[in-house]
């Protein structure tokens, strides 16, 4: 059973989406306790997988389950894990739990919300898992088009129009530019052994590196792609806007989840496989990531709805994600994997917060807003802890991973003769402690504080009233989504000694030396 817990964790939501287009739509208990079944089970394989014994192997590839598809052009259904996506996985499932716990807002067509949000989940996790090209990019693309229906069809906002536009022209656009990058990589392997496997392309490529000129031409086309798709500046106009016109469950998922994708195939695909482009290119990423922690942190200050503040603090941690992939370092690479892992908590939360504020105010106004702590005192607790994790505030996880990312980042590979622009990383301390701080502590000020308008007085706290017999329900998601944060705040080793041994063998792979495969890695393959 152990070695399909992969494949169990990515079809649950899948199968359970199936199913639901069999029950009818007046049957709505059924379809929401159907959706939160199956992420629900999804979100306990990934825990099981989470703590799995890797010291067998490891850093090898862990519970890979491969089945042979179509040979003749070396695609095949392959998943597995490794320190680079474990974090991911359960972060991804859990997340989804959390999403369809808190989709109690969506009032019209039910039916057709949650097979579209159980198909993103199941995309999601599909992506992160996959060992093979063809299905790392379907299972993205499997999980990024219920996004854009589901902006357009339960979106809120007079911009509802706008963002669904403008977010699958930068998006459509980002996956285009990430599909021709990787259908390039492909060709560049000789005729007869043309594999999509990721595995054999990083074992071929690191025996037989790639030619310079190829690195030079496709390392781009993967760094723009993906990084479109990461909200990296100056393309990232789209996220605050989406996530802001979003429905609370769809900005959970994409915000918190989805759009570590492209970081994801950077560090899993384009670091290893194109390790010269990539070091002529770290000066420009760590330049770039600037605009994302400052510039957008500056844009952030200016907010005075919750949602487009939320958007663009989201837009601005990605900037210490590209930062530590900059520092091209063993302490800066396995710190973005971490602040991946809390962000995607952090994003979460922040969604769900913000959703349940809308949902008894009627507004996300800051303005309008104040003393909402005395009358949702858990919610207000909750948001308080929200925006200390976005602060960076020890005790979280997002703080581990950030500090990670400046440490490296401190003496890492963009340096010109030999001096390190440290002015970079210099900027980016003050764009997390003081602006970041700034705009995260104004917004608490304005929503929790002061006097309590009449218009707010009667508003409900998360569990004020019982839900099918239980008052704690409504608080699970939020409590599970601070949980995590907490956990891996206080104990980061449970990710770090996952991550450390994966971002070793990845950074020999960049600086050229021979990659050893673990004998002891289980794997089932099957033929169809």
């Amino acid at each position: 059973m152990t070695k399909y817990i992969l494949t169990y964790i990515i079809c649950c939501p899948l199968l359970a989406a199936l199913i639901l287009l069999f029950i009818p739509r007046n049957f709505r208990f059924v379809i929401r306790n159907l959706a939160l079944l199956a992420t629900a089970i999804s979100a306990l394989f990934a825990l099981k997988m989470f703590f799995f014994d890797f010291t067998t192997g490891f850093p090898g590839r862990q519970l890979q389950h491969k089945v042979e598809w179509i040979g003749s052009l070396g695609i095949n259904y392959h998943v597995a894990v490794d320190g680079l996506n474990v974090g991911l996985i359960l972060m991804g499932a859990i997340v989804a739990f959390a999403a369809a716990a808190v989709s109690r807002e969506i009032n019209k067509y039910e039916k057709e919300f949650y097979v579209l949000l159980l198909v993103m989940t199941g995309g999601i996790l599909g992506a992160f898992a996959s060992y093979d090209l063809f299905f790392f990019y379907f299972f993205h693309e499997l999980a990024l088009v219920p996004t854009f229906i589901m902006i357009g069809l339960w979106g809120r906002g007079e911009n509802k129009n706008y963002a669904t536009f403008q977010i699958t022209i930068y998006l459509s656009l980002g996956a285009l530019l990430a599909l021709v990058g990787l259908i390039a990589l492909y060709l560049q392997l000789p005729p007869d052994s043309r594999t999509f496997n990721i595995a054999e392309l990083t074992n071929y490529f690191s025996k037989n590196p790639m030619n310079v000129n190829a690195q030079n031409l496709i390392f781009p086309l993967l760094l723009f792609g993906f990084g479109i798709l990461v909200s990296l500046w100056p393309f990232h106009t789209w996220a605050p806007l989406g996530y802001g016109s979003a429905p609370t469950a769809t900005a959970m998922l994409h915000a918190g989840v989805l759009k570590k994708f492209g970081l994801y195939g950077l560090i899993r695909i384009a670091l290893p496989l194109m390790p010269e482009a990539a070091q002529s290119w770290l000066h420009i990423i760590a330049v770039l990531c600037l605009g994302n922690i400052v510039y957008v942190g500056w844009v952030a200050m200016r907010q005075r709805d919750l949602n487009m503040l939320i958007g663009n603090s989201s837009v601005a941690h990605m900037g210490f994600c590209f930062l530590g992939i900059a520092s091209l370092s063993l302490i800066g690479i396995t710190g973005t994997v971490v602040v991946m892992v809390a962000h995607g908590f952090l994003a979460a939360l922040s969604f769900a917060l913000s959703g349940y504020i809308r949902e008894q105010t009627n507004t996300l106004d800051m303005n309008k807003m104040s003393g909402l702590l005395r009358p949702m005192p858990f919610v207000g607790a909750t948001l308080v802890m929200a925006a200390m994790a976005g602060c960076g505030l020890p005790g979280f996880a997002n703080f581990a991973g950030e500090m990670m990312v400046l440490f490296g980042s401190w003496k890492g590979a963009f340096h010109t003769s030999g001096a390190a622009i440290n002015w970079i990383v210099v900027a980016a301390v003050w764009g997390a402690l003081v602006i970041g701080a700034l705009y995260m502590l104004r917004a608490v000020r304005n929503i929790l504080h002061g006097p309590v308008s009449a218009e707010f007085a009667n508003v409900k706290d998360a569990g004020s009233r019982s839900i099918h017999g239980f008052a704690w329900w409504p608080k699970l998601p939020y409590v599970l989504l601070v949980g995590a944060l907490l956990l891996f705040g206080f104990a980061p080793r449970l990710l770090t000694d996952k991550i450390k041994p994966s971002v070793d063998v990845l950074l020999d792979t960049a600086f050229g030396k021979p990659i050893q495969e673990s004998a002891t890695a289980q794997v089932a393959v099957e033929k169809p």
